[in-house]
């Protein structure tokens, strides 16, 4: 069996729309899930939530069954349920809501199916569905029969359920599936620095300051933009055989020897053909099974022989699973387990299968969530035959937040809500504890989307004593809508705060929520600051950077707050546990910062189209935005006041960019702009190459003897202007359209009205004289980054900057003038035309592979691929984490219950590993030893005291003399102060001495004082203290 590889090859996609995902995707396999059908029959929690990530998604179209009336369970984990539906057919409850997700998705219900038997069942197979997905216990010879209908018909099959805090998936894609991209990883690229024959092999060695090939042995590339390797060809495909990091062969291959030698490697993705078995073997015969917790080896054959016993149990109970609490009925299942496996159960293994028997009717939103993002995966891999599906069972299971013997029926019993579910695992004291909850969730983009609908699901801030704040600066936009699903597209330019917190309070009414507008940073703690963090329960991070993450964390570990970590980057994900004392904190461990790219890489040996489009980026900012607000500046102020802002040594370089804007390069009709533009064309991709290999000629050697152009210094070529000019990779008209953009932002700039028509612009430029070029002798071009530096240190006197300042326009004369500046966005495809143009051209300069606007988009906007599956998938694995911050009933969690996650969907592949402890200091205090970590501190909570009270106080409490005291870069005490000074401080209010040395009042919200203290003990040895965490309100 194949996914439908050729379906619909030329159904448009809707970029806008699908702008993220595609990242993740790619246009080729969004085009076969806009092709694709798929079938699913149960609508309880996991349903909604696999059809939902299909339909954003993008599939073409998605049937429902499940006539099965609506119950209270459903609702723990249905987000488009209440309690007013129930008895009523799930599938009919859910079809309008899911379809409202995309419109280009056709959502139906099969009126034809009212029982789900094979009779009803199988026929609805024959209707060209893509994949069969199962979400409810369905009896095994039913599935069996579904499952060989699939093969039958071509089909994928699925099947996965969610009973409480464990879930199973089975996937059968069929004997032969053809999958074009195994691991999502993007094809391997690098660049040559030496081809040279060895016998009857080439070896290659490619520039190892670009870091690894990325290669395995039997991986297939191509070449592209050769130079000096005669015998090979560009565009044929190569087999490596990989010797090294940086080394790999090519058999059979000839290349001739050559001084220089250059070009690009690029990865070329094979597809593989992947077999699998059907469910009926499966479960007799489960093969190796994936693991998603190293710490619990023994887990998945365990659960893959109670799911079994579970189900037998049900068929043998009129289709009912145990009722929570019910210690008889998971007694049976018990037993039926033990009869299952062939190994005796231990009594932790024996306590696992009763909690899964005890829970079984349990409906919870996190898992849901997390199964329903790897299912939904599952889908859009039958769908479009990207990504290694999983093949066979797989088992999730979140037992640590349970407690460790099941609780008295009393405490589980359901009462007809929408916490049943959870009642009937944690009971109804943590279901309490829950309500009661006040979270702070920073973002409301996909995963805060994602989280808040988990949180109106589970009842976090929907008690009398509960809160959910939540905040976001940004306004939605038609990308978001793809995988923030709480959006539509009624609500594009709405802010997402305000429109998340409208939507899940829809589907709780009782969730008491406050959307916020603001960014979380110092500026801002008027807003959060002490008052606020003290009445909170923990905080949860949904963030698309580190620097506010950071931000985030540090206020945590100084409140003790819980953190809820997590990310997302495409098919990848990650969760972060933070639990103050027990864990480390976010920021305890972090990245390596990025590599920059060199200036004088960018300014003139670019080797990488990711140079070439930084290089736009910054050309685009100078020249639409920069000079426009230097321009405002100049006329906006006294001339003498702007002249005082100038720096030294760019004031020369900023006043002939005013000049150039105002007097020389002024624009005032739109014909004007196309000379412009014409004429820029020929400065940047001809007259300053040409000035370039005038200093640096192609046959330059440098002292050493080696040539100048060589390794990653690509030797350029100067543009001939020519509007039909088409590049080879991208293929775009990049001449043409650098005019058109360069032009029409110029007109912007100038308030002038612009014209696209490819006509007018061949008319115009017909009429543009350029002036002929002549190198300029004396300039300087640094050759490296050290030779840069130089360069703009030096200082150009003040005879040129006096003249440009004389000769520039009066502002009394240009009253009311004023330019538009154009801020660079992403998203505007005016600007990344330009910008996609701009790049291209420069690479073709320097024989750079050229990038059409989408992936220049990518780059150029620093975009993050994402897709809802993920997004899912880590929301779900951290509001587990939730459960047991808030408490396991009757059980006291240490570090090994938490986990954080690290997954990957296009693997697939998932592991949950415990966190890791935080660092301890070791110090002495009070006579005895004291390990504190970054959570610690030395709380003093007396009141707005004198210095002398503090000092006091702190030398009795601790037996420690100070000899430095501070806040922030204040110094309050020193041993070594003039003594008058420290008298007349020790007897000040503590706030009174930090307002007179800053001079800066406290807000009225601001509880704690952070001090450092130097302080030596009885032997007069430094003691290596924590700060003091003061209260003085």
């Amino acid at each position: 069996m194949s996914a439908p590889m050729e379906a619909s090859a030329t159904t448009e996609v809707d970029e806008k729309l699908y702008s993220r995902q595609l990242y993740v995707m790619g246009h080729e396999a969004q085009r076969r899930m806009m092709a694709s059908k798929a079938l699913m029959v149960g609508c309880s929690g996991l349903g909604v939530e696999v059809a939902k990530n299909c339909i954003l998604a993008g599939i073409h179209s998605i049937v429902i069954v499940d006539p099965l009336p609506a119950n209270s369970y459903d609702l723990g984990g249905n987000f488009y349920l209440t309690a007013d539906q129930l008895g009523k057919p799930r599938a009919d409850l859910c079809k309008d809501r899911l379809a409202e997700l995309n419109p280009y998705v056709s959502v139906s219900v099969d009126s034809n199916v009212t029982e789900l038997t094979a009779e009803q069942l199988l026929p609805a197979l024959d209707t060209g569905i893509s994949c069969l997905v199962v979400t409810i216990p369905l009896a095994k010879d039913l599935l069996v029969q579904l499952n060989n209908k699939c093969r039958e018909v071509g089909a994928c099959f699925i099947f996965s359920t969610t009973p409480g805090v464990f879930g199973q998936i089975f996937c059968d894609f069929g004997a032969s599936f053809v999958c074009s991209d195994k691991d999502g990883n993007p094809p391997a690229t690098s660049q040559i620095e030496s081809i040279f024959q060895e016998g009857k092999n080439v070896t290659v060695k490619v520039l190892e300051d670009h870091g690894r090939h990325g290669l395995e042995s039997g991986d297939v590339i191509t070449f592209a933009r050769l130079k000096g390797c005669d015998g090979l060809e560009t565009n044929k495909n190569y087999t490596v055989h990989v010797t090294g990091p940086y080394t790999f062969e090519i058999e059979g291959a000839t290349v001739a020897d050559s001084s220089t030698q250059q070009g690009y490697i690029t990865q070329v993705k094979q597809p593989v053909t992947m077999s699998f078995e059907t469910y009926e073997k499966r479960l007799s015969e489960p093969g190796e099974l994936m693991m998603s917790d190293f710490a619990k080896f023994d887990r998945p054959p365990l659960l893959h022989s109670a799911f079994q016993a579970l189900e037998e149990f049900r068929a043998g109970n009129g289709g009912e699973l145990p009722s929570p609490g019910d210690a008889d009925q998971a007694a049976k299942v018990l037993e039926l387990t033990k009869a299952k496996s062939s190994d005796e159960l231990s009594a932790a293994q024996e306590r696992i299968v009763l909690q899964l028997a005890s829970g079984s009717k349990a409906v919870l939103s996190p898992m849901c969530a997390a199964l329903g993002g790897i299912v939904g995966q599952e889908v859009l891999k039958a769908c479009s035959g990207k990504f290694a599906p999983i093949n066979g069972f797989f088992f999730l299971d979140a037992d640590e937040a349970l407690p460790d013997e099941l609780l008295p029926a009393d405490q589980v019993a359901p009462e007809n809500s929408r916490y049943d579910s959870q009642i009937a695992c944690f009971g109804k004291d943590l279901q309490a504890k829950i309500l009661d909850l006040n979270y702070f969730i920073v973002g409301a983009g996909a995963i805060g989307c994602e989280m808040l609908k988990n949180w109106a699901l589970m009842g976090v801030g929907c008690g009398p004593n509960g809160h959910v704040h939540v905040t976001d600066m940004d306004r939605i936009e038609k990308s978001n809508l793809s995988r923030q699903f709480l959006f539509r597209n009624t609500d594009i330019d709405h802010f997402k705060s305000t429109t998340a917190a409208n939507a899940v309070k829809a589907m709780n009414s009782d969730m008491n929520i406050t959307p916020y507008q603001e960014k979380v940073a110092a500026d801002t703690e008027h807003l959060f600051g002490d008052d606020f963090y003290d009445k909170l329960s923990g905080v949860c991070t949904a963030l698309d950077n580190v620097e506010a993450r950071l931000y985030v964390d540090q206020r945590c570990v100084f409140y003790r707050l819980p953190m809820l970590e997590s990310g997302t980057l495409g098919t990848k994900g990650n969760t972060q546990i933070v639990v103050p004392h027990l864990t480390e904190n976010y920021g305890a461990t972090r990245d390596p910062p990025e590599k920059s790219i060199p200036v004088c890489t960018l300014k003139n040996f670019p080797n990488q189209i990711q140079h070439t489009l930084q290089w736009a980026r910054d050309w685009f900012e100078g020249e639409f935005k920069q000079a426009a607000e230097e321009v405002n500046s100049y006329l906006g102020q006294p001339a003498e006041q702007y002249l005082a802002t100038l720096q030294p040594n760019n004031k020369t370089e900023t006043l002939k960019k005013i000049r150039k804007t105002l007097v020389d390069e002024r624009a005032v009709t739109f014909e004007d702009c196309v000379v412009w533009a014409r004429l820029t064309f020929e400065t940047l991709f001809n007259n300053q190459i040409r000035q370039l290999l005038h200093n640096f000629p192609h046959d330059q050697v440098t002292s050493s003897g080696t040539k100048f152009w060589s390794g990653s210094k690509r030797c350029p070529k100067a543009l001939t202007f020519d509007l039909e000019n088409k590049c080879e990779d991208a293929e775009m008209y990049n001449h043409l359209d650098f005019v058109i953009a360069a032009a029409n932002l110029r007109a912007t700039m100038y308030g002038i009205k612009g014209r696209t028509d490819k006509e007018y612009f061949e008319q115009t430029l017909k009429d543009v004289i350029v002036p002929d070029f002549a190198p300029a002798e004396g300039v300087k071009i640094a050759a490296n980054d050290a030779e840069e530096k130089a360069n703009n240190d030096m200082d150009t006197g003040d005879t040129e900057a006096d003249e440009l300042w004389a000769s520039l326009p009066k502002q009394a004369d240009l009253a009311g003038f004023k330019l538009q500046p154009i801020d660079f966005d992403k998203d505007i495809d005016d600007h990344m035309l330009f910008v996609t143009a701009c790049s291209n051209l420069r690479a073709s300069n320097y024989s750079i592979p050229t990038e059409d606007t989408h992936r220049s988009r990518a780059i150029a906007g620093r975009i993050i691929p994402a897709i809802a599956t993920t997004t899912a998938l880590v929301t779900g694995l951290v509001c587990f984490e939730l459960y047991k911050i808030v408490g396991t009933p009757r059980k006291e969690l240490t570090i090994e219950a938490y986990k954080n996650a690290f997954c990957n969907l296009a693997i697939p592949f998932m592991t949950l590993s415990e966190p890791t402890p935080p660092a301890k200091t070791k110090c002495m205090l009070k006579g005895e030893e004291w390990n504190w970590t970054s959570w610690d501190s030395l709380d003093m909570n007396m009141g707005n005291v004198t210095l002398g009270e503090f000092m006091d106080h702190f030398e009795k409490e601790y037996n420690l003399e100070i000899s430095m005291l501070s806040h922030g870069v204040s110094i309050l005490y020193s041993f070594f102060a003039n003594k008058q000074k420290v008298a007349e401080r020790k007897a000040m209010k503590m706030t009174e001495v930090i307002t007179s040395i800053t001079k800066k009042e406290f807000p009225p919200n601001q509880l704690f004082i952070i001090l450092e203290v130097i302080a030596n003990g009885p032997n007069d040895e430094e003691c290596d203290l924590p700060y003091i965490k003061f209260r003085f309100r």
